[in-house]
């Protein structure tokens, strides 16, 4: 079975001499000629640019998957063609990175494992801010719906 036009090339990679991880590919290949969007760091703030859920990093990761979406949007991509991912998270207690990625496994980023990082830090650049996702996500190619053939003429309309 092939692969529906438009839709890139993609491998998810995982090397059987390392542990596998649980969620996350080691490696995505993509096929040569592929339009990436390589996008800024989807940050946890809403429209008027307030800091959404300061001091829980749960919400804020719902918020930043929001944004990561609409930044996705905007390049003609979705959450399902995202290749790769950095997940910053300020704390370093493992419980709190993890409650963070349960609410990136549950978005529906990435079809398959994607490659990604998880990662606490001290801080991020809003104050109050609690995580910033970055990404790389393929552009599918928009295909065109095809021209229908025009209609037929009638025969006795059709001059010899």
């Amino acid at each position: 079975m092939g692969r529906p036009l438009g839709d890139p090339v993609l491998e998810r990679v995982i090397a059987p001499s390392l542990f596998p991880p649980p969620t996350y590919s080691h490696a995505t290949v993509v096929e040569a000629g592929t339009k990436l969007a390589f996008l800024a760091g989807a940050v946890p703030l809403d429209a008027d640019g307030k800091v959404v859920g300061v001091g829980d990093a749960v919400r804020q990761a719902g918020q930043v998957l929001a944004n990561l979406g609409e930044q996705l949007r905007a390049v003609g991509s979705d959450l399902g063609h995202v290749v790769a991912t950095d997940v910053y998270v300020v704390s370093s207690e493992p419980s709190v990175l993890s409650a963070v990625w349960e609410v990136v496994e549950a978005s529906g980023l990435s079809v398959g494992p994607h490659s990604s990082t998880l990662v606490g830090v001290a801080c991020l650049g809003y104050t109050g801010q609690l995580v910033e996702i970055t990404a790389t996500a393929v552009v599918p190619v928009q295909v065109p719906d095809p021209v229908p053939d025009p209609p037929s003429m009638p025969e006795e309309m059709v001059q010899s």
